[in-house]
């Protein structure tokens, strides 16, 4: 009897823990919902305050943060970038976007980390020099 007694309560349990929480957020959903893509088309500026990290004017009043796997050298001296996506004509994820920047060379190829849009008040916060 105490063997199917705590059958059923750990089986009510497991049931209780896949149940949805009508008060709680979703962490599926939530992380689904925080993934805020743009369109490269709709890109209209840029700053790099240094090889590594790239801002992007997106739209009138977005400002996106890119990351790179690596230094993207000259990348801080362009006066012109190009923002390619690899998975259609939006960036959703570092993965999805190349940064071509021309340098003395030829033209260099810097694979992005990390993208995430700013909030209004981080964007504000950036140095006058580093605002797109």
């Amino acid at each position: 009897m105490r063997a199917l007694i705590l059958v059923l309560t750990l089986g009510a349990t497991a049931l209780a823990a896949c149940a949805p929480n009508p008060g709680g957020s979703n962490p599926v959903q939530a992380a689904t919902s925080a993934r805020e893509c743009f369109f490269t088309r709709s890109v209209n500026g840029f700053s790099a305050p240094d090889n590594e990290t790239l801002y992007l004017r997106v739209g009138v009043r977005d400002v996106y943060e890119m990351r790179m796997f690596s230094p993207c050298p000259d990348m801080d001296w362009a006066q012109q970038l190009a923002v390619v996506s690899r998975s259609g004509s939006s960036v959703c994820r570092g993965a999805d976007a190349t940064i071509i920047s021309p340098g003395p060379l030829g033209e260099q190829r810097c694979l992005v980390r990390a993208v995430r849009r700013l909030t209004p008040a981080e964007a504000e916060a950036l140095p006058r020099g580093s605002r797109p």
